[in-house]
């Protein structure tokens, strides 16, 4: 929010500097973002008399100037420029002087002849038409009216007064005004403060009856609806007072009737529009939803198409704005326009917020709706709209007011202790500073008896309970006045909880497998359902819906992520990354009921792509991460899942563990990496971190170095392709007894060799005693049980 010093001077005696301003309100609560003033980077430009112009001899382009510039003698300047004549007023930059841009000027000689400066055009002051409508942009910039050579060009224009930036925060919609900030100002300083006159007088001979009725066809949406009507206004440009301030705060003047209204929004926080009468038909105004698919042409030109939960103002023959946002083309306010209707209204911000992003459509009104306006502003900036209107318009207010008002909030009342309000700050702030510090900032206190009963002004809608009361006391009272102290409480050393232990021993796993953390949004698409071809009645499609979501693509809350894990994978395949291994420990949520919590799940889930990976080397790194979260993997099943719908029915398996389900893992549905834009063969895996936080895990023991040696052998088994080298495995540990040590994996084979429908399995074996050495007698006869086990199955041996 932009105000400059001497708009906030309006309404208090403010005689400090900006810096000062700027330090004083910060420690007060209002903080200062920056100051600046325009004249901070020029320098010895003045207002300069033209006493003679003459063509340059030596030239057929350049002009001699004779310039008053409040020296002694007029200066010699030349210039190229073609607009100019003798008696005109212009800028004059002087030897020695410094523009906006930098740029210094020396006296030097052109064709010839000296030139003892420069004169200055509009872009040369970094100013424009919109502050000086009567300038052109190309040539030297011509002063309207006569001052005095010699005058500092800012003090001339009225350029010299500072801006200050404030940063208002969400919940002080009151200081998005220059009166807001004005408040805060004397409060700060303990100075009175005034509002600005609004008076003006009204012709009783005609009344606003005989031009304009209002209705407000939706009260909740539009809680006050205040107009009036000023007819004989002439249309013109603003006082250059008034183009400067709105220059300032960044508004572009247009014209007098138009700058009143956004001059008022800014000084107020009220948001106005001005309508040309001639333009509402039937003489009535109708506050009203819009048609599905209504198109309406905005001020900006741009043709936009309604829906029906925009609300929006309306004559008895079609939409002449959309409430809150912009009004339409169909009755701006023109050249030859002489009677005008003020607007002056409170809108529901929720229906605000929802309009103008589905336009696409943000403007400085709607921002002040959307973040909740004070529904008593709308007669006092209408009054002061008018009063203006009467003073730079010539117009004349038409007797009467409309002021609809559906606004049935009562003054919130706080009940507040002062000594809580001492023991919640830690401080000793006297009682008298706390009544006196409430007053200043407009608050009602009656403190005849405790506790105090506060009544909060209708502006001030964040105060909610005494907390808020004890900041307003103490930001006047002054943060830097708090006595400093130490907390008074046993230190401990800090350590992670046992879930977090587990969850940074995962997550160790996972990147010492050459995984890499991700972290996506908890929020997703309800599309993302289908892509993981999850059917209608699958319980991961009861979602919990979020009432106002970004968007579409954010509107449920996740109930898996794998559907987020396969996006971040496509994103990485899109700029060629041709391998990629990627996790994430995410949360979950479940549809429990309306008037309950979702149930919340943590998942380990992860994902990879590219030319090495395959089911079996996500299904050893899966083995890892089990093994880091100390569960033994000879305990470990992986039981052929054939059900899932988003993995392939051949190439997937849920993880068991004494059995409990800890998760699954395999290849994606055939189906799926094409809906991301992925590669064909896509492994994922699924781990529920609530499962494997709980499930008992054995105690570590102390185990001695072996010493006796340990014997290998290798086995290969030719097997129906159905055959799990889990059940293999299962069956080969329960023949090998206590002295199989280790089972590992090593080659599976498919081709011209085995027969169709089968694979061959080769296994590697340990064997080791902790007593002794194993006789090769004593190894082959496990090995020979290990055989028939495994042949038991419907596999045989391979030679």
């Amino acid at each position: 929010m932009n105000v400059t010093k001497g708009w906030l001077g309006d309404f208090l005696d403010l005689p400090e500097s900006a810096a000062e301003i700027a330090k004083d309100l910060t420690m007060s609560g209002s903080k200062v973002e920056t100051f600046s003033c325009w004249n901070d980077s020029i320098s010895r430009v003045v207002v300069g008399h033209l006493l003679e112009v003459a063509d340059h001899p030596n030239s057929d382009h350049l002009k001699v100037c004779k310039v008053d510039v409040g020296e002694s003698e007029p200066v010699q300047i030349i210039t190229g420029a073609q607009n100019i004549k003798a008696g005109d007023y212009v800028p004059a930059a002087l030897d020695n002087s410094l523009l906006p841009n930098g740029v210094k000027i020396k006296k030097g000689k052109l064709r010839g002849l000296p030139s003892n400066g420069m004169l200055c055009s509009l872009g040369e002051l970094n100013l424009n038409t919109g502050n000086f409508p009567t300038c052109i942009e190309d040539g030297i910039m011509i002063l309207p009216g006569e001052y005095t050579p010699g005058t500092p060009i800012d003090e001339a224009l009225g350029l010299n007064d500072p801006m200050i930036e404030f940063e208002i925060t969400p919940n002080r919609p009151d200081c998005l005004s220059v009166i807001g900030l004005a408040r805060e100002a004397a409060a700060t300083y303990r100075r009175p403060f005034q509002k600005p006159a609004s008076s003006f007088s009204e012709d009783e001979n005609d009344r606003i009856e005989r031009y304009l009725k209002v209705t407000v066809l939706e009260p909740k949406a539009c809680p006050r609806y205040s107009a009036r009507v000023v007819k004989n206004v002439k249309i013109g440009p603003s006082p250059l007072w008034m183009r400067n301030r709105l220059h300032a705060v960044g508004i572009r003047p247009i014209n007098n009737i138009v700058d009143i209204t956004n001059y008022v929004m800014i000084e107020y926080g009220q948001p106005m529009h001005a309508f040309d009468y001639r333009h509402i038909g039937g003489g009535e105004i109708i506050v009203k939803m819009a048609g599905e698919n209504e198109s309406f042409t905005t001020l900006d030109g741009q043709e936009r198409s309604l829906n029906s939960s925009m609300l929006t103002i309306a004559d008895q023959q079609r939409t002449i704005a959309v409430a809150g946002l912009m009004g339409g083309l169909n009755s701006e306010i023109e050249a030859d326009t002489t009677t005008i209707v003020f607007e002056s209204a409170n809108f529901d911000g929720v229906t605000v917020r929802k309009a103008s992003r589905a336009l696409g459509l943000r403007t400085d009104a709607s921002s002040r709706y959307e973040k909740g306006l004070d529904p008593v502003l709308t007669q006092d900036a209408l009054d002061r709209a008018c009063a203006l209107a009467e003073q730079l318009a010539g117009g004349t207010v038409v007797a009467g007011l409309i002021d609809i008002n559906n606004d049935l909030r009562s003054p919130r009342i706080i009940s507040m202790r002062p000594e809580r309000i001492n023991t919640f700050l830690g401080t000793q702030i006297d009682p008298h500073f706390m009544k006196d510090a409430l007053i200043r900032l407009e608050f009602t206190v009656d403190d005849s008896k405790t506790p105090w009963i506060v009544k909060v002004p209708s502006f001030r809608d964040d105060v909610e309970g005494e907390a808020d009361l004890a900041e307003e006391i103490v930001r006047l009272y002054g943060y830097d006045q708090i006595p400093t102290t130490l907390v008074q409480m046993a230190t401990t050393q800090g350590k992670l909880t046992p879930e977090q232990a587990l969850q940074k021993q995962l997550s160790e796993a996972f990147l010492a497998c050459g995984y890499n953390e991700i972290c996506t949004y908890s929020f997703i698409s309800p599309k993302i359902y289908d892509k993981l071809l999850l059917p209608a009645d699958s319980p991961y499609r009861k979602s919990v819906t979020i009432s106002n979501p970004l968007g579409e693509d954010t509107s449920v809350m996740r109930t898996t992520a794998i559907g987020s894990l396969l996006t971040a994978l496509a994103f990485n395949y899109n700029n060629r990354n041709l391998t990629a291994r990627l996790f994430e420990p995410a949360t979950t949520y479940t549809f429990t009921g309306r008037d309950t919590l979702p149930a919340e799940q943590i998942e380990y889930t992860a994902g990879c792509y590219g030319k090495e990976e395959s089911f079996y080397t996500l299904k050893g790194a899966v083995e890892q991460i089990l093994d880091a979260a100390g569960l033994p993997l000879n305990e470990i099943e992986f039981i052929p899942c054939r059900t899932h719908p988003s993995l392939h029915p051949g190439k997937a398996a849920q993880i068991f563990y004494r059995g409990e389900l800890l998760g699954f893992l395999g290849a994606v549905h055939p189906l799926i990496p094409a809906q991301f834009g992925l590669p064909e063969n896509v492994f994922i895996a699924n781990l529920y971190f609530n499962t494997l936080f709980k499930v008992e895990k054995p105690a570590k023991t102390y185990r001695p170095l072996p010493k006796f040696p340990a014997t290998g052998r290798d086995l290969a088994f030719v097997c129906d392709r159905l055959l799990t080298v889990g059940e293999m495995e299962k069956v080969m540990r329960e023949k090998g007894g206590a002295i199989l040590e280790s089972i590992s994996l090593f080659d599976i084979y498919e081709g011209k060799q085995i027969a169709s429908g089968k694979k061959s399995v080769a296994f590697s074996l340990t064997f080791r005693a902790a007593d002794r050495t194993l006789s090769d007698e004593e190894i082959d006869q496990k090995i020979k049980k290990m055989i028939d086990g495994v042949v038991a199955l419907g596999a045989a041996l391979r030679t």
